[in-house]
């Protein structure tokens, strides 16, 4: 007797519910993108203890006649696709027929639908019809959806608690807002409003609704296209920050997706912007011609696949790359709670700092002419304020001030920049420059570290280093690069050693420039705590307005912060509103 038989559409429904609908968020999920393709204006979603006891959602969309109303909820029914040709010219959010008949098939469903005079609602239960009538005649669609997964308990029970499935849902529910801003959502929970945008058609109001005065107020907006991708949005400045990647939102062609390709680029174009495990708020759209893209690798439609994902990477990184340098940087020091945000960030004035003049302890007034080099001016605003230093406090923060307020100047941070840009600058350089030393330098190494070496030693000789073997796991330097601070000689080239025999995966010689940069920056600058002279004071900032990047060190911290005099007369009541 056969073994194998053809489960009955009901089992086929339960079993693709389970890779449909995980949680909460899911139903919301396909019920509001099911809305969105339906061209509706408004959609409201209305929960019920985090929707663990009923979801409801409401649209104003084009709606569905009575035949199309049962048929929606039959496995595989869509109005999407309906040739193999359509999956590779995919425009809507749903198209698999998968999502209504994998709730119906876990839950208790009631639908309201109309396209004219007379809607249709219909009852299912299990995946049972259990009635089906005429309705009222308000256009689109209102499907209410309860006892979730009452007939597979052991789904039930890996259903997380109310807050969680709420935060899931709102995280959702923001996303979707941000993607189509020309929808106004609505998100309320036990009758509470938690979510509301006006569909205003403008992203960054949209951003405004979502996250607040503080965050909108500092976003980018960035804009750029090449021959296959065009992108689009808003993008951070780099003191609005977040311990997750959750904020980082990316939408192709309206769909909110996760691609860890297109986060690397964004989360690489804030290299040096910020510090490591923290991430910018960011919310751009690409769009793509649709056969570039595949959206049918998972069940979730999130997950996606670029053709061409270099050529984006470039776009993307270079795009926020260059927003990030044209725009200030300099971080207020006074800090305020973002809206539903549990962080605190440091927001930013509105002027961009520079150094041009100030006085010396004995009152003369000292000038730096930054206005007479020929070349481009780079970071033109940042030159453009005249900062007067007062002094060093607490052996660590330079002081300075003008018109506007106070400013403090962390000077290792600062140092660590002006360092971090001379080093890149001559390890970039294809003719090095070397220097011979009267006492070579022995470097000793474990058996290990010697083969390491020994593997990527034209890395040590390509940037400017003489050396030898020398005995059992022993190498002498008898040149270096003139770059190298004097007096640190040994140190540097241990650490340079230390880099390369560390070397792991594929070569990449930006990032390992940048590494060797960023390690000798920090090691070789003005420590904390260290008391500097008035000359050197102005030696450091002399060369801080010369770098590229003057705003942060090159682990993303801010070398300058501002306290404005409005700041500052608030602190001590003198201004009270």
């Amino acid at each position: 007797m056969s073994v194998i038989k053809v489960m009955n559409e009901l089992l086929a429904n339960k079993i693709a519910a389970g890779e449909v609908i995980e949680k909460c968020a899911s139903i919301v999920k396909e019920l509001v993108e099911n809305a969105i393709d339906a061209k509706a204006c408004n959609i409201k979603v209305n929960l019920k203890k985090g929707g663990l006891e009923e979801i409801e959602v409401i649209d104003d969309g084009i709606g569905m006649d009575s035949e199309d109303a049962i048929l929606a909820f039959q496995r595989h029914a869509t109005s999407k696709i309906y040739k193999d040709d359509d999956l590779y010219f995919i425009n809507t959010l749903g198209f698999r027929g998968e999502a209504l008949p994998s709730i119906a098939s876990v839950a208790e469903v009631v639908m309201e639908t109309c396209q004219k005079e007379v809607g249709t609602k219909i009852h299912i239960k299990g995946g049972e019809v259990l009635s089906k009538d005429l309705s009222n005649g308000r256009i689109g669609t209102r499907i209410v959806v309860s006892n979730l997964f009452y007939n597979t308990p052991a789904r039930l029970k890996y259903l997380k608690s109310e807050q969680t499935e709420l935060a899931n849902i709102c995280s959702f529910i923001e996303k979707l807002a941000l993607a189509k801003p020309n929808i106004s959502f609505t998100l309320t929970n036990n009758d509470n409003v938690l979510v509301k945008t006006s569909g205003s058609n403008n992203l960054l109001k949209t951003i405004h609704e979502i996250y607040g005065i503080v965050v909108s107020s500092k976003m980018l907006e960035i804009k750029a296209l090449n021959d296959d991708f065009e992108i689009s949005g808003y993008i951070s400045k780099p003191e609005i920050l977040r311990t997750t990647r959750s904020h980082m939102i990316t939408f192709i062609n309206g769909r909110v997706v996760r691609n860890n390709d297109i986060n690397r680029a964004i989360n690489d174009a804030y290299y040096t912007y910020k510090p490591d495990g923290k991430y910018p708020v960011v919310v751009i759209n690409i769009e793509v011609d649709p056969t570039l893209v595949d959206v049918n690798i998972h069940p979730t439609k999130q997950d996606v696949k670029i053709s061409k994902m270099d050529l984006l990477y470039d776009l993307l990184y270079e795009t926020i790359k260059e927003t990030l340098y044209h725009n200030l940087l300099i971080p207020d020091a006074i800090k305020t709670k973002e809206k539903g945000d549990d962080e605190e960030v440091i927001s930013e004035s509105d002027n961009v700092v520079n150094i041009n003049n100030y006085e010396d302890i004995n009152g003369e007034q000292k000038t730096f002419d930054f206005g007479s080099v020929d070349e481009p001016v780079k970071n033109a605003e940042f030159k453009s304020l005249v900062l007067y230093p007062v002094g060093l406090c607490l052996g660590t923060y330079i002081v300075c001030e003008n018109e506007e307020g106070i400013y403090l100047l962390d000077q290792h941070a600062a140092q660590e920049r002006v360092n971090y840009e001379n080093y890149l600058n001559n390890l970039k350089e294809e003719h090095v420059h070397i220097t011979d030393m009267l006492i070579p330098i022995k470097i000793e190494l474990s058996q290990s570290e010697y083969i390491e070496f020994l593997n990527n030693q034209d890395k040590f000789t390509n940037i400017g280093f003489k050396w030898e073997e020398f005995g059992i796991n022993t190498i002498i330097v008898k040149s270096h690069p003139t770059w190298l601070k004097t007096g640190y000689e040994e140190e540097s080239i241990r650490k340079i050693i230390d880099l390369i025999i560390n070397l792991h995966g594929e070569f990449d010689v930006i990032k390992f420039r940048e590494n060797i940069a960023i390690t000798l920056a920090c090691k070789m600058a003005i420590k904390a705590n260290e008391h500097i002279s008035m000359l050197e004071i102005e030696g450091l900032l002399n060369n801080l307005v010369k770098c590229d990047n003057p705003y942060n060190c090159p682990h993303g911290r801010p070398t300058i912060i501002k306290f404005s005099i409005y700041d500052l007369e608030k602190m001590f009541k003198r201004a009270m509103n």
